[in-house]
């Protein structure tokens, strides 16, 4: 059946949309799900698309440069070397060795050098998008065997960069009719020159992303529009990939190098929240292409060959991957866990795969039968991690790393939790201050540019973001925070945020800003206990030191102050819980909570010693910790 690149189009994205959730539903990754569509949809059973596949394939392959676009993101320069041990010692271990004995392995079965070390520098890596989703999905981050898989699929994911760059060299490659002009001129150079010219781009591509990109964000930022910040967005990712392929390397790692010049920046989650959408978009289309252009006639031609290169492959990767975990000295559960998850072949293979067949390293029979081996262990190790699940992860895990552990990557000074600031203005800062001050991170997010350059300026770390869109506050986290701290001058986005995270995020704890008696009542009506009025305290404190001035002690005008804020914060709650419509109501009680605060005051101005405050001023104490309000 032939059908056109718009038809083949709608076809993958709706096979993604129907074979996804039941691939959920059973406990696998949505990786398989594309995949198994595009097997149903490819020539082999449906024999639904038609020519243009591969066309669809290789526009789809953007979503992997636009994944490795928000990998150097997310590798901020201070936290790469904070885990640098880690990422070091777990992750270019496991490429050495994987890489040595894939080798060697290939090597005895009779393959060339150049075609056995580029399949085992392919075959080394593992699936970011499986691992990762299997260890958010079974929230073992904090284990040992998480803090393990991350740290070297970190590396993985730096590996794809130096690979990409030895392959042309295996090949030695040279200038074809597919080479634009300017890679022609540049190979055309003595080698020396080659390599300045090299250099040239990545130090041009520093230079921008340090004094062009940044600036340029700012400018169109104080548009306020957001759809000119997701054309800003693609146009940098876009841009800087071009650039890198006019010179003869690879888009994908203009686009890494990119993402790290902009991970210190503060539009770094606004500009996570822009790009996850096509990207995910992108990678779905991606996944449902390489299902359907895997040629089950090949399979057929030659099983045992295919078959025996998926269990060489998954074998030598289990035992190297066990065998680091036992060196690290992670337990045996952990290290089983470890060595299960990361026995795939990445993702990424399917663009090096296709990189060194156009390097003319590999034979298009070979590549479709790499192609395939790389599906099949992506289909086979969400069977061995349920294993795992089932009968070895719920007896022998351990929740809490240990904290003599050399590999926790937690802060071993204090027991920090993830939060979440949105708004840093005159309230938020003093929040932010106060909390820097007694050494409690938080990820702070502002939609002023200006502000947030000249808070960045004085070492906060403050993030340009929109949080009233969910794609940013998942880039900062919410999925993972646990407090949420909103300080919007407007009451009506705070309002908004605080339903939207209520709706989604029904574990996070909220504590928000009001700006008057008006606005506390709604958040409590809505279940928010958490509310702070931004006058209350500073009203208060004004009228202590009036009273102080027309001769009242300073203590007992201080006391006076603490009761009366006891007094109000309880009314607040009282009137809460009127009716709104109901003017009558709400006017009794507000009279009668008036008449209360006069009848209390002037008593305690009356009665004021130590004895008759003591009951009160715990009373005070109780109510004030139920909730600040």
């Amino acid at each position: 059946m032939e059908s056109s690149l718009a038809m083949n189009t709608l076809l993958f994205l709706g096979v993604a949309i129907i074979m996804v959730p039941l691939a959920r539903k059973f406990g696998l990754s949505s990786v398989i799900g594309y995949i198994l569509g595009g097997i149903i949809i490819g020539p082999y059973v449906l024999r639904l698309t038609g020519k243009d596949v591969n066309d669809i394939m290789h526009a789809s392959e953007f979503g992997v440069i636009m994944l490795l676009f928000l990998v150097g993101l997310e590798l901020e320069p201070r936290k790469f070397w904070e885990m640098r041990k880690k990422i070091m010692g777990l992750g270019l271990t496991q490429m050495l060795l994987t890489i040595s004995l894939l080798f060697l392995v290939f090597i005895t079965a009779g393959w060339r050098i150049d075609k056995a070390i580029a399949i085992a520098m392919c075959f080394a890596l593992s699936s970011t998008a499986i691992v990762l989703q299997t260890l958010q999905e079974k929230n073992n981050f904090k284990t040992l065997a998480g803090e393990a898989s991350f740290s070297t699929l970190l590396f993985q994911d730096i590996a794809v960069i130096p690979i990409l760059a030895i392959l042309p060299i295996i090949a030695n490659y040279k200038a074809s009719h597919h080479d634009n002009e300017i890679q022609i001129i540049i190979q055309k150079l003595p080698e020396w020159l080659q390599a300045g010219t090299v250099i040239l781009g990545v130090a041009v591509l520093i230079l921008l992303g340090r004094y062009v990109f940044v600036p340029f964000l700012r400018y169109v930022s104080k548009s306020g529009m957001t759809e000119l910040l997701t054309a800003s967005s693609l146009f940098l990712v876009i841009g800087v990939s071009e650039l890198m392929a006019a010179i003869g390397l690879s888009p994908a790692l203009g686009a890494f190098l990119a993402g790290v010049m902009l991970a210190n920046s503060e539009f770094r989650h606004e500009l996570e929240a822009q790009i996850n959408p096509f990207k995910g978009l992108l990678l779905a289309v991606f996944f449902v292409s390489v299902g359907s252009t895997i040629n089950f006639n090949i399979i057929q031609q030659d099983p045992v060959f295919i078959f025996s290169t998926v269990f060489a492959v998954l074998i030598v990767k289990f035992v190297v991957l066990y065998a680091i975990g036992k060196f690290f000295k992670i337990d045996t559960p952990q290290s089983l866990f470890y060595a299960f998850a990361l026995s795939q072949v990445g993702e990424f293979a399917f663009v090096l795969i296709n990189y060194a067949s156009d390097l003319y390293l590999l034979t298009p029979e070979l590549n479709a039968q790499m192609m395939a081996v790389t599906a099949i262990t992506m289909c086979i190790t969400p069977i061995l991690l349920i294993i795992n699940d089932r009968f070895i992860t719920p007896k022998f895990i351990r929740e809490i790393p240990d904290e003599e552990n050399d590999f926790n990557i937690l802060d071993n000074d204090i027991s920090q939790k993830k939060i979440i600031i949105v708004g840093f203005g005159h309230f938020g800062s003093t929040v932010g201050r106060l909390l820097k001050a007694n050494k409690i991170s938080a990820t702070v997010l502002d939609r002023d540019s200006d502000r947030v350059k000249l808070l960045r300026s004085y070492g906060f770390k403050v993030y340009y973001g929109d949080a009233t869109r969910i794609p940013t506050l998942r880039a900062a986290g919410i999925e993972d925070a646990e407090i949420l701290v909103l300080c919007l001058d407007d009451r009506n986005d705070n309002k908004f945020i605080a339903d939207l995270v209520r709706e989604h995020y029904p574990k996070v704890k909220i504590f928000v800003r009001a700006k008057n008696r008006i606005d506390a009542y709604e958040y409590l009506n809505t279940g928010i206990e958490n509310i702070y009025r931004e006058t209350l305290g500073t009203a208060v404190d004004m009228a202590v030191d009036v009273l102080h001035e027309t001769g009242m002690r300073k203590y007992a005008a201080r006391r006076l102050g603490q009761r009366f804020m006891a007094i109000d914060k309880d009314s607040v709650r009282r009137l809460a819980k009127a009716k709104e419509s109901d003017d009558e109501i709400l006017l009794f009680t507000t009279k009668e909570i008036l008449q209360r605060e006069e009848e209390l005051l002037a008593y305690d101005n009356l009665n004021f010693d130590n004895r008759n405050w003591e009951g009160s001023s715990s009373v005070d104490e109780e109510n004030e910790d139920e909730s600040e309000t």
